[in-house]
């Protein structure tokens, strides 16, 4: 019940200001893309084939906030990790690109987005932090868009970790412009909920039906 009243009375309200113009709403969350990691399809046949892939363990992390209504995908990027640093310097760049507007950034709670620096600069620039509940990482929409690139990814090996950043960077830069059409049907007001589901311990959860909780 919980993700439904926050959809209901505090996402739901502000999608619907972001569309009509009033505000700006984006959605942050980080993905971190390992070079030679699942990004290779699959080849059929009746011989065995060796495909060779990347050995390293190189990788490109993204911490994104998906503007809700023009699809544009903000970044901040490295090959190390991403911690408040990063989250206060997206905030710093989302405050000088919506300058004069108000700001509604939906995020997880993760401790570097939640942390006592990350909401104190928050409060500096203006922007309204909106904390999506525990579990519910279909209310942060960027996550489509997250597939989407990854998917969009596979199509390919890579062996030069620079072209392998690039092609990421090109991928989000699209969602913006030739995608956006795609990413319009992707990311909009409909939300899956879970009110069938009942934690039951950590990282368990149950499908209620009538009477009976099945573990899923």
């Amino acid at each position: 019940m919980e993700q439904r009243a926050f959809y209901e009375h505090v996402l739901h309200p502000l999608m619907k200001r972001a569309a009509s113009g009033k505000i700006a709403l984006l959605f942050l969350d980080a993905a971190h893309f390992v070079m030679g990691m699942g990004f290779l399809g699959y080849v059929y046949g009746k011989v065995r084939r060796f495909v060779g892939t990347y050995s390293g363990r190189k990788r490109y992390n993204v911490l994104g906030a998906l503007d809700y209504v023009t699809k544009k995908v903000h970044v901040v990027t490295n090959d190390k990790y991403i911690s408040a640093t990063e989250v206060c310097e997206m905030l710093h760049r989302l405050g000088e690109t919506y300058a004069g507007k108000e700001i509604h950034l939906v995020l997880d709670n993760a401790r570097y987005q939640k942390c006592e620096l990350a909401q104190a600069t928050a409060k500096e620039l203006g922007i309204h932090l909106e904390y999506i509940p525990p579990y519910s990482p279909n209310l942060n929409l960027i996550e489509r868009m997250w597939k989407f690139v990854k998917g969009s990814l596979r199509t390919r090996y890579y062996d030069d970790f620079g072209e392998f950043c690039k092609r990421i960077d090109d991928i989000i830069a699209s969602t913006a412009v030739e995608n956006k059409v795609l990413l319009d049907k992707l990311i909009g007001e409909k939300v899956q909920l879970f009110d069938d589901r009942e934690l039951l311990w950590e990282n368990t959860f149950c499908l209620c039906k009538g009477t009976q909780k099945i573990a899923i």
